[in-house]
């Protein structure tokens, strides 16, 4: 005949049910955040492959820097730039980009850059980028953007550009470039709060944006 398990060891097991119901939140938060780091290290795609756009999200003068390069790199291709200010002028961003300021009123970058103005957030950035793309019949978007911004942006355009292939192209910002970055609490709290960002996208949390059309500069 069995022996039905004693009141301690069914409290044992219940305690034991309970930490694990506990513990695996706990876990998969730390896994999804392993695998938002690795994401976010990974080096820019097929560089060499042709993409007809550049979309540069703004935030940083690295980001608009390496834009520009790679729009001078192929004459064939149309840049964007998302989320400028409106008080921002093309002389303004050429100088972000080492450029002689009248850079991108003649010669070779002529015609080929667009201001975006409208965006404000990630996801108004993917409504911006994605009207500027259908508008001139692009298939390919080469995205420029901070390494830890990535998933986040690659998320939304996903969503409001389906139909393009997307290659991502991260940049390292200067701040985590200085030797000790990582073992600062500043880094790691940027790093956090990103990932948490992406989960909100990924639940669709963030407001629709809905841009109206943009001016070509």
């Amino acid at each position: 005949m069995s022996r039905r398990p004693d009141g301690r060891r069914q409290g044992l097991r219940r305690t034991a049910l309970l930490s694990a119901v506990l513990l695996l939140p706990l876990l998969l938060g730390l896994a999804g955040f392993a695998w938002f780091l690795h994401r976010a290290a990974v080096p820019p795609a097929d560089p060499a492959r042709h993409a007809e756009g550049i979309a540069v999200l703004t935030g940083g003068a690295e980001r608009v820097e390496t834009g520009f390069r790679l729009l001078l790199e192929d004459q064939d291709a149309q840049l964007i730039v998302s989320g400028v200010h409106r008080d921002v002028t093309p002389a303004d961003l050429a100088r972000m980009a080492a450029l002689e300021p009248g850079a991108l009123g003649s010669g070779a970058l002529a015609g080929r850059v667009t201001l975006g103005h409208q965006a404000t957030s990630t996801r108004g950035n993917a409504a911006e980028i994605a009207g500027w793309a259908r508008a001139r019949h692009l298939r390919s978007i080469r995205v420029v953007t901070a390494g830890y911004h990535m998933p986040r942006a690659l998320l939304g355009l996903q969503r409001a550009l389906p139909e393009a292939v997307l290659l991502p192209h991260p940049v390292v910002p200067a701040r985590l470039r200085n030797p000790g970055a990582m073992a600062r609490l500043r880094t790691w709290s940027l790093l956090v709060g990103e990932y948490l960002k992406l989960l909100g996208a990924a639940l669709g949390l963030a407001p629709r944006p809905v841009p109206p059309p943009l001016e070509s500069r």
